[in-house]
């Protein structure tokens, strides 16, 4: 019986039935997105075959995000290219600096991703918008162009794994902690090529932002899409919180556990906060059992920078502040974010506590700009990559974490269990 994985892509391959594991199908695309580093490369595709005519405008969404706003002349130049091909195409689905934020985040909070769709982004976290029930993959820059200029493109189907999550999770524990969990337990090579879904209790008992940090790092264990399935949180955000675009209908399995390749069951309750060590997000383990003095704690990114990221971060230094060694750095992940962080007054915790807070932007996460670190340096970090370099220079060190257990290590001035906290 088929998974959603097979099923979105045998409804968008018009096949009458689900497609088979290991099938190469041509299939119908929902939305493309690009951000400023993938998406100018795409359109020289497009100009170099002659194809700009062909440009199916309503798929596109182009969102500049990574080198945003400028660092130097090089990603200004960038930049340009970029709005000058929005222009020149006529493309409705831009977003320019401070109407935007990280590309994921715009993508799920702006109504385009949704239950039973298929999304590709020239980025490799797009598999993100699976915890709305999607089937959504990161591809290159010249696959990108060719469904910009098509809508469709090709995929292998792949097989899924079945990743289950009961009980009841203990007090700041978070889907960051559970997705840390289950790559340290199957490795940066363990779902390579496969689907994921995701169910149990604990899952469903989960917050939407908690459900998108899942679905986000999928990719950190080679997979091609982590799925959740739709439930009533998905619908009432679709449908209440935001004005999804267009029409969608949610797709579920059918399957039993035979029809997956692997199912892996984990109890909630055994899941403690948890941090990746450098240099690859599955070298996990306790927070409470490190003892590592940090230089700078980043709380941001398209993994964690939502608001609920923000208000539990917030509430822990709520009276307290940054530990003097420390820089902290606040990144929301969009400017409605932001926005919304401003009046909620969480903002302003985090500037009373010492910490420095920008606007929307990936930030420090790629090492690109703002908040990288020197050679020695250690970062606490919601993001999703702790590759050596991945955060500045080759010597420095990124520590994986969920947003309380950064805010906490903040306060310590050294990576923490956020429990530690209370009796400090």
């Amino acid at each position: 019986m088929p998974t959603i994985a097979e099923k979105i892509l045998g409804k968008k391959a018009e096949k009458e039935k689900a497609a088979d594991p290991g099938e190469i199908v041509e299939c119908e695309v929902d939305y493309v997105m690009v951000n400023d580093i993938t998406g100018v490369p795409a359109f020289d595709v497009l100009k170099e075959h002659g194809l700009e005519d062909w440009i199916k405008r309503e798929k596109v969404v182009v969102i500049p995000d990574h080198y945003v706003p400028n660092k130097d002349v090089a990603s200004a130049e960038q930049a340009k290219a970029l709005r000058n091909y929005v222009r020149r195409h006529g493309l409705d689905h831009y977003y320019e600096v401070g109407r935007g934020g990280v590309c994921h985040q715009v993508m799920i909070e702006d109504g385009f991703a949704a239950p039973g769709r298929l999304i590709i982004g020239a980025d490799s976290h797009t598999c993100t918008y699976g915890a709305l029930g999607a089937f959504s993959t990161g591809v290159g820059s010249t696959d990108a162009a060719a469904a910009m200029a098509t809508g469709r493109l090709w995929f292998r189907v792949p097989e899924t794994q079945k990743f289950v999550i009961n009980g009841t999770l203990k007090r700041y524990v978070t889907g960051k902690d559970i997705i840390l969990h289950i790559i340290g337990d199957i490795g940066v090579s363990g779902s390579l090529y496969r689907s994921q879904e995701f169910y149990g209790t604990a899952i469903e008992y989960l917050c939407l932002s908690d459900r998108i940090t899942i679905s986000n790092m999928a990719i950190e264990a080679g997979a091609d899409a982590g799925i959740i399935p739709a439930d009533g949180k998905v619908f009432e955000f679709l449908n209440e919180q935001i004005r999804v675009r267009g029409k969608y209908k949610a797709v579920y399995a059918d399957g039993n556990d035979e029809d997956y390749e692997e199912v892996f069951e984990y109890d909630a309750a055994e899941i403690v906060p948890t941090v990746a060590k450098p240099f690859t997000p599955d070298n996990i383990t306790p927070a409470s059992e490190l003892d590592v003095p940090i230089d700078q704690a980043y709380l941001g990114s398209c993994t964690n920078g939502r608001i609920e990221d923000l208000r539990v971060a917030a509430e822990i230094l709520d009276g307290r502040t940054v530990n003097p060694d420390v820089r902290m750095i606040v990144v929301p992940a969009s400017d409605k974010v932001f926005q919304q962080a401003i009046e909620e007054g969480s903002i302003q915790t985090f500037l009373k506590a010492g910490a420095f807070v920008c606007g929307a932007t990936c930030g420090a996460c790629l090492g690109g700009y703002m908040g990288l670190l020197a050679a020695g340096e250690r970062c606490v970090s919601t993001t999703n990559r702790n590759f050596i370099g991945r955060m500045g220079h080759k010597d420095s060190e990124v520590y994986l974490a969920s947003p309380a257990v950064v805010a906490a290590s903040a306060v310590k001035g050294q990576i923490i269990d956020p429990m530690e906290l209370e009796y400090l």
